[in-house]
């Protein structure tokens, strides 16, 4: 589907909600409602490289699976909607806590989240990912340590929220 044709929740100045098409609140850097998934087996963090084909930071390293709630749509319903959409699995998710960010995601987008924290568990041994082509190109589990080597060495290889979520909160636990 392509982005403008999808609303999602935008937050005005007095915290109310309002419908904004996807594709103009990013041109805008409206502040808007996002979910970030964070999908662990004990160390390991699932992590999905985002398909080229993305209308923004395609071929990016980012965390589990990340998205915007459509319009009226339950940031949980949302969460696990992405899961399946994404990487074709369920795995049951906590709330953890809200944090909000900014970032410039290139050409002339920008992210301006207000952003619901989930995690969950699952067994990378016996977990079938099944990503879906034009969401996602790879997707491999990494340790804590191993990831914020590479972030370190190679920030260009990682999105701009993901990196900000690794270096705010470094154990990765939300």
């Amino acid at each position: 589907m392509n982005p403008d044709q999808i609303f999602i929740p935008a937050i005005a100045q007095d915290g109310s909600l309002y419908p904004v098409e996807k594709l103009q609140v990013h041109k805008s850097g409206l502040l808007h409602l996002a979910v970030s998934v964070f999908i662990f087996d004990d160390e390991h963090l699932l992590i999905q490289k985002r398909a080229s084909t993305k209308y923004h930071c395609g071929g990016l390293w980012a965390n589990s699976c990340c998205t915007h709630p459509n319009w009226e749509e339950a940031l949980e319903v949302a969460a696990h909607r992405r899961l399946t959409e994404e990487l074709g699995i369920e795995v049951p998710v906590l709330a953890q806590r809200v944090v909000e960010y900014s970032a410039d995601v290139g050409d002339g987008l920008h992210e301006h989240e207000r952003v619901t924290m989930y995690t969950g568990t699952a067994d990378r041994t016996s977990l079938k990912i099944a990503p879906d082509p034009l969401e996602v190109e790879e997707t491999r589990w990494i340790t804590k340590d191993a990831l914020h080597a590479e972030i370190a060495h190679t920030p260009e290889r990682f999105t701009p929220w993901f990196r900000i979520y690794a270096q705010r909160h470094p154990d990765l636990r939300f």
